[in-house]
């Protein structure tokens, strides 16, 4: 089966059903990478419907963590007391939960399971990459891992597909001394929302993007 990748969703609830209508189950796995929630309007539903996805299509959905996945854990887990979630939209995202009559703990147990990465003999897909600067790429701590990179991304003999930086341009962005794929178009920041379709051994076959849907956004409060 063929790869969708998404890239950063950040709550745009409306925008990410509209790039799904280009998903086709029966002949390819769907992925998300990370940061499905904060900024945007509608993180609840955008949980929601992850988490109803993965329970339907138990075979072809596949959603990672992102930093902000991390965070909202960090918050949940230490009951208040990891307030860098609150500074960066999880406040936001806690009243809109609230307003919606969802508890952000039904899902906390789903949310601390996800995955850092996916990948196969010819792709590793994660929230920000493998990269030239991590001790470990997989301590979730770590500033250059994979929920937090920046830096400059390893070639590490398969297609690396990641999100995490916005790509302010609207464009996803392909780095051939890296072979990686930057595929996060701002969603939040009123740009798009992309996604990719990979074959299987890698073979880039087509780029996706929906401008973001105006009803996602307080755009009196675009970051």
């Amino acid at each position: 089966m063929g790869v969708f990748i998404i890239g950063d969703v950040h709550g745009c609830f409306n925008t990410y059903l509209h790039l799904l209508e280009n998903w086709d189950p029966k002949t390819e796995i769907l992925i998300q990478l990370g940061d499905l929630i904060d900024r945007g309007k509608h993180s609840s539903q955008c949980v929601k419907l992850a988490f109803e996805l993965q329970a339907t299509f138990k075979q072809q959905t596949i959603f990672l963590r992102g930093n902000h996945e991390q965070m909202m854990i960090d918050y949940l887990m230490e009951k208040g007391n990891h307030l860098n979630w609150l500074n960066n939209g999880g406040g936001e995202t806690l009243q809109e939960f609230n307003q919606q009559g969802a508890d952000p703990n039904f899902y906390l147990s789903w949310i601390k399971n996800l995955p850092l990465s996916w990948n196969n003999e010819h792709i590793m897909v994660s929230h920000a990459g493998f990269s030239v600067a991590a001790d470990d790429p997989f301590d979730i701590r770590d500033p250059n891992g994979l929920l937090w990179n920046r830096k400059s991304l390893l070639n590490i003999g398969k297609v690396q597909v990641i999100g995490h930086t916005p790509r302010l341009n609207g464009k996803p962005e392909f780095i051939s001394s890296s072979n990686s794929w930057n595929i996060d178009t701002g969603a939040y920041r009123n740009i798009c929302l992309t996604g990719i379709k990979l074959r299987e051994d890698g073979k880039f076959l087509d780029a996706i993007s929906v401008p973001t849907d105006k009803r996602d956004l307080d755009l009196e409060k675009v970051f």
